[in-house]
């Protein structure tokens, strides 16, 4: 009789994890149980990638009469209706957990709701009081929003909260730079909401090729959004109908319902009421509401992790090796958690490596090289490889980029630029990085990025005949490099 009463135990059910589960019972052959102490589905189904995508969709219909007008259409624009979308929204996600449960039942995985903590090497302890040992152990736990250590940062919002806000708000401030403050900036800006970012660097999307920032920053500006680099809170608290009086607003906008308070109301939650901000330069304004985009950490708090033996890195990350084990052999773990490279499609493909790894004997490393990725800015930013600053330090490059108005955006009399460009290495002539700003460029990089994972070279490309007239041909028909590094 076996000492366990599982071949592998995975703490999370998120995409990784169920993933993970689902394949080691359904074709591996394990027996195989899965805790999940919340939603399954996790950040990316629940409270990240398909809530946030579907609120792009929303807010992208903001143009939708002005440019049908520019085509003959007599169209007027119409209003959001937030209750609206978010009913519906909320049926998506019941419906997208569901077909998660399903999958685990099908593939005959135990699960347990409820929260999971490591005793030792092959011990789980749940919150319903049950103790199971398994052979193997898969942490998957991922990731949750950070808040910045301020005084009354708990005013603010982060972004699981904006799913569930009963109404949106007339103006909100965002703080932070990185893609999922500039992916909120654009989406709250298209549904109406006054939009400031503050954001402490010098320039947002820090990381990304600096071209495409700028021009990102740039159509963000030009959309409405008072982007503001450099700067940073110093301080907040609730606001009170005096402070009205004494914020200066330049062009910022001031939050709608001070005119309703009468009495300064210190602490309360986020959504209770306006909030009041100082800046970094001085300045002092209130907003409605207050969002927090300042990064995230790995969620491996209180479960026992480090008593188990298992070692964790400064940010709190399970250290892992390149098969995603842990310092303790038995244990492993993928996704967020590991803070490597935090995309949904990567912990599913660390999920199924560890299966080949642990159940079918086939030692597979995950290869993190080359991942395309999006970033749903209005317009969106697709990118694959190498920024044109990364691959010049590595070595001497041939840059070819090309900017333009398109065809559909362009013939409605709007100002809107795209940005295609490729990265070249000028003694391979490999394609080390190809950089899209354009709507659905997210769509243009999963094909790009096959060409690019494959080491296609620059002269590659070139032999591919243009699709035309679309924007995506642009990458074919870039002859001349701009400038060379």
């Amino acid at each position: 009789m076996s000492d366990f009463d599982y071949d592998l135990f995975v703490i999370g059910g998120g995409s990784g994890g169920v993933r993970a589960a689902r394949v080691a019972a359904g074709e591996a052959g394990a027996k195989v149980a899965l805790a999940e102490e919340d939603r399954y589905g996790g950040t990316c189904v629940i409270r990240g990638c398909v809530p946030k995508k579907l609120m792009v969709f929303a807010s992208e219909y903001a143009h939708v009469a002005e440019d049908a007008r520019g085509y003959g259409w007599e169209m007027s624009e119409g209003s959001f209706d937030w209750p609206r979308f978010r009913e519906r929204l909320t049926s998506e996600l019941d419906r997208l957990e569901g077909i998660y449960r399903k999958l685990l039942a099908s593939a005959g995985v135990t699960t347990y709701d409820a929260r999971a903590r490591l005793v030792d090497a092959h011990t789980v302890a749940l919150s319903t009081g049950e103790t199971v040992r398994a052979k193997h152990i898969l942490v998957a736990t991922g990731g949750r929003p950070l808040r910045p250590e301020i005084a009354n940062a708990e005013l603010g919002l982060v972004s699981d909260d904006i799913f569930h806000l009963e109404n949106l708000p007339k103006s909100i401030l965002i703080v932070g730079g990185g893609y999922i403050a500039c992916e909120f900036a654009c989406i709250l800006n298209g549904l109406g909401v006054e939009v400031t970012q503050y954001y402490r660097g010098a320039q947002i999307l820090r990381g990304f090729d600096e071209e495409a920032r700028g021009l990102i920053a740039e159509s963000m500006v030009d959309q409405g959004i008072h982007l503001h680099c450099g700067t940073d809170i110093v301080e907040m608290r609730r606001a009170t109908a005096q402070d009205h009086d004494g914020a200066q607003d330049g062009d910022i906008p001031m939050g709608a319902a001070l005119q309703d308070m009468t009495a300064d109301h210190s602490g309360g939650r986020p959504g209770d009421g306006p909030v009041w901000v100082k800046a970094t330069n001085g300045n002092t304004h209130v907003f409605d509401q207050v969002l927090f985009a300042t990064g995230r950490v790995p969620n491996t708090a209180e479960m026992g992790l480090t008593e188990a033996g298992v070692t964790l890195g400064r940010r709190g990350q399970i250290e892992v090796d390149k098969f995603s084990q842990t310092s303790v052999p038995s244990v492993y773990a993928i996704g967020d958690v590991t803070d490597r490279v935090n995309l949904t499609p990567v912990a599913i493909r660390e999920g199924m490596a560890f299966v080949e790894t642990v159940f079918r004997g086939n030692p597979t490393p995950v290869d993190h090289g080359l991942i395309p990725s999006a970033v749903f800015t209005q317009p969106e930013f697709g990118t694959v490889g190498l920024s044109e600053e990364q691959a010049a330090e590595q070595e001497p490059i041939e840059v070819y980029v090309t900017s333009f108005r398109p065809m559909q955006t362009a013939f409605a009399g709007r100002p809107d630029r795209v940005m295609m460009k490729l990265v070249v290495a000028q003694d391979s002539r490999r394609v080390l990085g190809c950089h899209i700003v354009a709507p659905n460029a997210g769509e243009m990089i999963q094909l790009a990025g096959i060409a690019v994972k494959m080491g296609a070279t620059k002269e590659d490309f070139d032999r591919t005949v243009a699709v035309h007239p679309t924007m995506a041909e642009e990458i074919v028909t870039l002859r001349k490099p701009v400038r060379t590094a």
